[in-house]
């Protein structure tokens, strides 16, 4: 496993989570890096994305100003601070490194993904 996801959880409707994404075995200093969702019955969706060095970010339209994508460079972890959560950011998040240094949605641009985090936001 190189892409460990962490920090989901049970939370009501306006709360925050935070989310981590750990790297083993290797860094992924020089990919850009994104965070993705699964809510139950759909398919996986792009949520937030970053190029290599944090400079660029990305987001669906449905968590702008809500969620956060960072790069912890000293401890190798990609994080995704959540905030005024609702009923519907509900899913499994999963992290994601992609064969690029640029920011990208595309899931097909992703070659290592973690094991995903469920997140369950009660109303």
């Amino acid at each position: 496993v190189q892409l460990q996801a962490s920090g989901g959880g049970l939370v009501q409707a306006g709360g925050s989570l935070r989310l981590s994404c750990a790297a083993s075995k290797r860094t992924f200093s020089n990919n850009g890096m994104g965070w993705f969702r699964r809510a139950p019955g759909k398919e996986r969706e792009f949520v937030a994305a970053m190029n290599w060095n944090g400079g660029r970010t990305i987001y669906t339209d449905s968590v702008r100003d809500r969620f956060t994508i960072s790069r912890d460079s000293t401890k190798n972890t990609v994080d995704l601070q959540m905030n005024d959560l609702k009923a519907n950011d509900t899913a499994v998040y999963y992290c994601a490194a992609s064969t690029t240094i640029a920011v990208v949605t595309s899931q097909g641009s992703y070659d290592y993904w973690g094991q995903g985090t469920q997140v369950t936001v009660s109303s």
